[in-house]
């Protein structure tokens, strides 16, 4: 678990290296998310560049999709595709490597960012394999601002009427949106409250927490007859004190003098995580 929270700071680097180039990005996003993206893609999904063609795979969608870097760079550790591609290549006129995910790209099931879509797709899905009798299981992970959708609430509706232990939810839980505080925005009062009244099994868990999260997912699966919501707690802009809680980076590309702090901060939890 030290190795894999290690690793997010290296994938953390290559986002903003991304960003950088891309001259944009949902920066504060990508690094609230990354540890959750981390934990599913290297120690709970069943998914790689050989079987991303298999029936039987497991899927995810990035609800969220404006915080699409975070994605690419853990696609490319997997090997999907390579990261020096990605940064050269992010945000560029005729590239793939758009600013949401693409499924013209290998290891990306949907086209997303659409704010309130992957829930209520992640619910078609898992009830897909339901009916097939298929093994797979489906992720999602939403904002917490997006929650003001209402097909967030459709989808929630239908997932627990079809009982649909196969789903497992994330809510990146950072309190942040772009507009600023998400409860001033629209607030969520107990969030927890609000899903279990909709069926759901929920769990609170430390998003950057790898044994925290690592536990959560395997309750998830060990949970029949609904489906489960992980409110990962996060920190927006995770990783440098130069964006953590700070809204206004929620979209925003550092400057020179920000890149060289940032890029320290991540070198310096990198080698605290290895001695941990």
């Amino acid at each position: 678990m030290n190795e894999l929270k290690a690793m997010s700071y290296d994938l953390r680097r290559d986002v903003v290296d991304m960003i950088v180039a891309g001259k944009g990005g949902h920066i504060g996003g990508d690094m609230s998310m990354m540890d959750v993206l981390v934990t599913l893609y290297f120690k709970v999904m069943n998914i790689s560049p050989e079987n991303q063609d298999d029936p039987n795979r497991d899927r995810f969608i990035l609800s969220k999709g404006h915080s699409v870097e975070a994605l690419y760079a853990v696609l490319a550790k997997k090997g999907f595709f390579p990261i020096e591609q990605v940064i050269s290549e992010f945000s560029k006129f005729g590239s793939k490597f758009i600013g949401h995910p693409n499924n013209k790209l290998p290891g990306i099931e949907m086209n997303s960012g659409s704010l309130g879509h992957g829930l209520p797709v992640a619910v078609g899905m898992a009830l897909a394999g339901k009916m097939n009798g298929a093994p797979y299981r489906v992720y999602t992970i939403m904002g917490d601002g997006e929650l003001a959708e209402g097909s967030v609430w459709e989808g929630a509706m239908s997932g627990a009427h079809y009982m649909l232990d196969n789903l497992c939810a994330v809510v990146d839980r950072n309190r942040l949106q772009i507009s600023g505080s998400t409860e001033d925005v629209m607030h969520h009062d107990d969030l927890q409250a609000r899903f279990e009244a909709f069926g759901w099994h929920v769990i609170q868990v430390d998003g950057h927490d790898y044994d925290a999260l690592a536990a959560a997912f395997e309750e998830a699966e060990a949970t029949k007859c609904r489906p489960t919501l992980l409110i990962a707690n996060t920190v927006k802009g995770c990783g440098s004190a130069v964006m953590e809680n700070k809204a206004a980076w929620h979209h925003h590309v550092p400057t020179s003098e920000e890149y060289e702090q940032i890029m320290s901060d991540f070198t310096a939890r990198k080698e605290a995580a290895l001695h941990e």
